[in-house]
């Protein structure tokens, strides 16, 4: 186990770099700059701003010393916040982001497991049919939509909790976000869950155990949903990068100040060092997740071998 831990830690880190590789060039050769607005530039102007941030020199040489920036923890100053540092910017962001994705991702393994394995063990019934139809109504339905509907309903007409706003992570003011980004996630989660626990349900042990008198209830928890939760964990990997460092809609129309919003501002103002560094966090976690759930999954299934 360790030594399947320290191997697959070690393969994460050439994905990291081809990462920051292909999006530091992919920056520079896209057309425009991050000076380039509306507003004309003189050229002595343009040469002073390209001296100070180093864009007058070789393109191989700003990748180097890219590289030795992000190995002492630093992303480089911000070109459109001259005040501010992206590190700066991505430690005010990411807070709200991760506060808000975790929770909605928490909630969403709670209910989506619980969903799918009822599901599963009452199928074919009315129970299935109710569960099946609202996770397919939940996939089919983005939060782009739901969150305005549940802004619209929860807080303009009945009043009951803000229409947006960060307030401190008020709890009021985190139900609507963390509800339309949870949502989705508990339709996926259900229904994997319920594909899962079908199959494991349908294996000759659990017939075994049926046939042996063992109350359903031991049958589903200590029998059934750790063989049939492994599907659920690969795709927590990815899914939890995702929530909390994508929710750039959500979080535009609650007006939260989260990662997203400054990875939408950044890339509209050309800003090469704060996309750079969004864009390399969200890789790294997605990274970081899609170890930890290898591991897990090792741990689980002792037959997986590196």
């Amino acid at each position: 186990m360790v030594s399947y831990t320290i191997k697959r830690f070690l393969g994460a880190w050439p994905t990291l770099i081809v990462l920051i590789t292909l999006s530091f060039f992919l920056m520079r050769v896209a057309p425009g700059g991050p000076f380039s607005g509306e507003k004309v530039l003189s050229a002595a102007v343009q040469a002073n701003l390209d001296a100070k941030y180093h864009l007058n020199d070789p393109i191989f040489v700003q990748y180097l010393d890219y590289l030795w920036s992000l190995a002492r923890g630093d992303f480089g100053p911000s070109f459109k916040y001259p005040d501010w540092t992206v590190n700066q910017l991505i430690n005010q962001g990411f807070p709200v982001s991760l506060w808000i994705g975790g929770w909605a991702m928490f909630i969403a393994i709670i209910i989506g497991v619980l969903v799918g394995s009822l599901a599963a063990f009452k199928q074919n019934t009315w129970v299935d049919y109710i569960a099946t139809g609202m996770s397919m109504t939940g996939i089919s339905i983005p939060s782009f939509v739901t969150a305005p509907m549940f802004t619209l309903l929860f807080a303009v007409v009945l009043g009951w909790v803000p229409a947006g706003g960060w307030n401190d992570g008020a709890f009021l003011n985190m139900i609507l976000p963390v509800t339309a980004l949870a949502l989705p996630q508990i339709a996926i989660i259900s229904r994997i869950m319920r594909g899962s626990m079908i199959e494991v349900l349908r294996s000759n042990y659990i017939r075994t155990a049926k046939a042996k008198g063992i109350p359903n209830r031991i049958i589903l928890f200590r029998h059934a949903i750790r063989p049939a939760i492994l599907p659920v964990i690969s795709y927590l990997g990815p899914a939890t990068a995702g929530i909390i460092t994508g929710s750039v809609v959500v979080e535009q129309i609650f007006s939260l100040p989260g990662l997203g919003s400054y990875l939408v501002k950044g890339a509209l103002n050309r800003d090469y060092t704060l996309v750079l560094g969004s864009v390399i966090l969200v890789g790294a976690l997605i990274i970081a997740f899609n170890f930890i759930v290898d591991v897990l999954y090792a741990m689980i299934d002792p037959k997986i071998k590196y």
